[in-house]
């Protein structure tokens, strides 16, 4: 009952503006995931990057299951199965960005180019849906909640990665 499992993994692709280079962007997380990636928006205007609020700028694709573990190995094998302990969030969650998608196993195109990217991964233990659903909704106990000390030990465990100290 207390065995901790990925929840969904997030992969964010920002650019910093629309256009050609957010639908190449798009085109990489699509064949990264299979799935159909969702656009951001900035939230306010930045003159000194000339994005304007309402304008997307990035690309996120969210996966779960099977495909999340997958693509959760390729990715910490880009990072040699290391982090660092600012990585990990006080609620158990971690995340860690690539500079390449090519480090991913994607073939380059020159008509695409390199898109860096940031991977997030959410941690759950079975019974977390009581806290989410509609009817009879309740607080998760805080024996059941996953912390920091518990989402290292099961990287650790589960990928054999390090954790290093900032």
């Amino acid at each position: 009952m207390k065995a901790i499992k990925i929840s969904k993994l997030v992969i964010n692709c920002c650019v910093g503006e629309s256009g050609d280079q957010l639908t190449r962007a798009t085109r990489v997380l699509e064949e990264l995931s299979g799935q159909k990636p969702v656009f951001s928006k900035a939230r306010l205007t930045v003159r000194t990057f000339s994005i304007r609020r309402n304008e997307k700028i990035a690309c996120h694709v969210t996966v779960r299951g099977k495909k999340a573990e997958k693509i959760l190995e390729k990715g910490l094998n880009v990072k040699e199965f290391e982090l660092k302990t600012k990585n990990f969030s006080e609620t158990g969650n971690f995340g860690f960005g690539i500079q390449e998608h090519i480090d991913l196993g994607i073939k380059y195109d020159p008509g695409i180019g390199i898109f860096g990217m940031d991977f997030f991964i959410v941690l759950e233990r079975p019974g977390f849906r009581v806290s989410r659903r509609k009817r009879f909704r309740s607080r998760i106990g805080l024996q059941h909640k996953i912390t920091k000390k518990d989402s290292i030990e099961w990287f650790k465990t589960k990928f054999g990665g390090t954790v290093v100290d900032n």
